[in-house]
């Protein structure tokens, strides 16, 4: 059997073939076009066993187009890949080796490759925080201008109502006024973006019965419950709940030896939308849910507050796994028995 390793860049890759000792067999740099490569690929392709690929920024197209040419692909998780550190040379005929060596040998740390239209509302989703990241950061600037100028800021709600006249109205200079309405300006147009890809997320989850499940929990609701379910994919990729909770990175991550703690593991091997979310709706439950409210106080009492919206976020994230797996709403009882 053959194996092959792609590096994948932003206008290249380099293609690697071994055989079962090791051996190259081919190693080539090729511009990133699906042609050239399925071309390279194809005197391989009857003893081929997989093609790897390491999940850049950038792999959809690649990935999609060798399995729609009928390949095995499997798309390489690099926050799980570890080399030896004492090599003295490294590059990218060394990556694509060693990603086909770890494929051979049964090894390779894989990531999940969701089908094309369940990636495309994720990818909005994504583009919905980002969008509301931005939106943010120009809230806070104009807070801040108002702070310089007055002493004091207004709220988040008061600069979402400025407009133009309002703030002709204020007693600033010239230059202020105009730095204080390109800020509103952008938040009044991400606002309408904001709205406008929360609709079509809603309307493409609104009829699945796992999202109607999620907002049985408490704190999930119709932000959340889109993250949620569209990061997640196919809850049977998890064989177990604690496999769920890691890949939320709701579990702690450290190395310990003889009874002592030597240190910490790879903090940042999980999903960080899943993360996000499951804290979110940890500090809305226990605003407004008793049970939730009680278990967080219990682990507050003994730790801190950061530790006990931590537990309450794995709690909320088992939960969240049952739902999906048994297909039955949320059971406080359960939850926080």
């Amino acid at each position: 059997m053959k194996y092959c390793g792609i590096d994948l860049h932003s206008n290249n890759c380099l293609v690697v073939v071994i055989d079962g000792h090791d051996k190259v067999l081919l190693e080539q740099r090729v511009q990133n076009d699906l042609a050239s490569i399925l071309k390279l690929l194809c005197p391989y392709r009857r003893e081929l066993a997989g093609v790897v690929v390491e999940a850049t920024y950038n792999w959809y197209w690649l990935v999609d187009g060798l399995m729609e040419a009928g390949h095995e692909v499997k798309l390489a998780n690099p926050s799980a890949i570890k080399k030896y550190d004492g090599l003295k040379h490294r590059g990218d005929q060394a990556d694509a080796r060693y990603l086909a060596h770890l494929l051979r040998l049964g090894i390779l740390p894989t990531g999940a490759v969701l089908p094309k239209e369940l990636r495309a509302t994720r990818d909005l989703a994504r583009k919905r925080m980002q969008l509301v990241r931005n939106r943010t950061l120009h809230i806070l600037a104009a807070e801040n201008i108002t702070a310089r100028e007055y002493g004091s800021r207004i709220s988040s709600n008061q600069v979402k109502q400025l407009d133009s006249e309002q703030i002709d109205g204020m007693a600033l200079n010239d230059d202020v006024k105009c730095a204080l309405k390109a800020n509103v300006a952008i938040v009044k147009a991400l606002n309408e973006q904001i709205e406008m890809v929360e609709k079509r997320i809603h309307e493409q989850v609104a009829s699945r019965s796992e999202y109607r499940l999620l907002n049985s929990v408490p704190g999930i609701g119709r932000t959340l419950a889109p993250v949620i379910l569209l990061e997640t994919g196919p809850i049977e990729r998890f064989k177990e709940v604690g496999n769920f909770a890691s890949y939320a990175r709701c579990v702690n991550s450290e190395y310990t030896s003889n009874g002592k703690k030597k240190g910490k593991g790879n903090m940042k091997n999980g999903n960080k939308y899943l993360a996000w979310a499951f804290v979110e709706a940890a500090n809305i439950a226990r605003r407004y849910d008793d049970q939730a409210r009680r278990f967080y106080e219990r682990k507050k009492a003994k730790t801190n507050g950061v530790v006990a919206t931590k537990a309450l976020a794995h709690k909320l994230a088992r939960a969240c796994y049952y739902i999906l797996k048994e297909g039955k709403p949320f059971d406080g009882a359960r939850c926080f028995a």
